[in-house]
């Protein structure tokens, strides 16, 4: 008998891109708790790895993330890259964080603010 190993819902069944994707949104939501109304309009993307032309404000090394402000009718968008943050992190639980960081990290920079104003829990490890 063949068919799947696993329910198409199954936790298990789901791709490392997907779940990587939940760990941002969790990320997202946790921020968006007390700053939805500075944050309304803000885009959020995962992206797999990051352009190969840097920001004129980067110093050499590969980013983990990006804020690009609201500009000509666009709205501000936060980009997290996917394979930069996994390849820093050592196991869930390390992801997790560094994806927290790396969104709070985004979202002070957009609103103007220190990362430990967006969550007083900021680790600041990166």
């Amino acid at each position: 008998m063949r068919g799947p190993l696993l329910p198409p819902t199954a936790p298990a069944n789901r791709s490392r891109s997907e779940q990587f994707d939940d760990v941002v949104v969790d990320a997202i939501e946790l921020v968006e708790r007390s700053w939805a109304k500075q944050l309304r309009g803000t885009e959020f993307a995962v992206e797999d790895v990051p352009p190969s032309d840097p920001a004129p404000w980067e110093d050499g090394g590969v980013p983990l993330g990006r804020c690009f402000p609201a500009d000509s009718g666009r709205p501000a968008r936060i980009v997290v890259y996917r394979h930069p943050v996994e390849a820093r992190s050592f196991d869930a639980d390390d992801l997790q964080d560094l994806v927290r960081d790396v969104v709070v990290e985004q979202v002070a920079h957009l609103l103007a603010r220190s990362p430990e104003e967006i969550d007083p829990h900021y680790s600041g490890g990166l």
